[in-house]
């Protein structure tokens, strides 16, 4: 069995500021290194439940945050861009389910460090009139590819919108948000653990090894809100799947970029700041999506 490891970093315990997403600074320094951490932790946990081959995908900004002398040497590294499968760049060698770790809520949430794809870029993404955030989008690429996600972990902002998509998946609730750069969270170290548990759980549960346990907390846990285990699902993961054709609506964040990328000739101005198009798969709408996202440098 093998499993793509996603690994972002707005939702790992102990983030809660730009200044430690970004980098150039000593608390993005430490903040990637917990990042790795937490990566190692779904590693480990993975390969307790039975999983043969490990790849770990760096899905956060230029793709080139975590350590590579600090990975777990079971996993193999997938860095760097740009690449067709963005986030979920390594699915193309073949794999049998996905872990989303670290992510975080949709832009125009309340979630910490909450954002879509670009922060000064775009405001709300909308896919077949539904609105999805980063692990949506995501979620319905390996989807199309035939591919669960079995394991997410973040904030409860996070888990609270996204959980109807990956039935029969594991969460664990990194920490608990108060505002876009406030909150409660775990320890790093409790994070891990919590991780390790139900990366586990998750792998057996898909090779039908062991039952889901019974739940130990969920989301309403103690100690501000913040779970320490994972937060079991029934029933067994299923792809998330988006039937094509695909119509992604778009808002950005100002006109100015709503001109922009229209001049994209098979993009359709909508108001001010909406436009829209129509694709045939989730993987041309998310890459439509990265390219206008690095168009928008040009405007920054």
């Amino acid at each position: 069995m093998k499993i793509l490891i996603s690994t972002d970093i707005e939702g790992v315990a102990g983030v809660f500021h730009a200044e430690q997403v970004r980098a150039g600074n000593g608390e993005y320094e430490r903040a990637r290194a917990w990042m790795t951490a937490e990566a190692n932790a779904a590693v480990q946990g993975a390969i307790a439940g039975g999983a043969e081959e490990i790849l770990v995908n760096d899905s956060h900004g230029g793709f080139r945050n975590l350590l590579p002398d600090g990975l777990d040497e079971r996993a193999r590294l997938v860095l760097g861009k740009p690449r067709y499968l963005g986030m979920m760049g390594g699915l193309e060698e073949g794999c049998d389910a996905v872990f989303m770790i670290g992510y975080h809520s949709r832009s125009q949430g309340r979630g910490i460090l909450a954002h879509t794809i670009n922060s000064f870029a775009f405001s709300r993404v909308f896919i077949n009139g539904m609105e999805l955030g980063e692990a949506g989008l995501y979620g319905a690429l390996a989807g199309e590819m035939g591919v669960p996600v079995i394991l997410a972990t973040g904030d409860d902002v996070f888990i609270a919108e996204t959980t109807d998509l990956f039935p029969g998946a594991q969460w664990v609730q990194t920490k608990v948000a108060h505002g876009q750069g406030s909150g409660v969270t775990l320890s790093p170290a409790a994070s891990r653990r919590a991780i390790a548990a139900a990366a586990e759980t998750a792998v057996r549960n898909l090779k039908g090894t062991t039952p889901t346990p019974r739940p130990q907390g969920g989301l309403a846990a103690p100690q501000g809100g913040v779970s320490t285990s994972g937060r079991p699902s029934g029933g067994k993961a299923v792809p998330f799947r988006i039937p094509a054709p695909i119509e992604c609506r778009l808002q950005t964040q100002s006109a100015a970029l709503a001109d922009l990328f229209c001049m994209w000739p098979t993009l359709e101005r909508v108001d001010g700041v909406t436009l829209r198009f129509t694709t045939d798969s989730m993987q041309a709408a998310v890459r439509t999506l990265n390219s206008l996202a690095a168009m928008s440098f040009m405007l920054r």
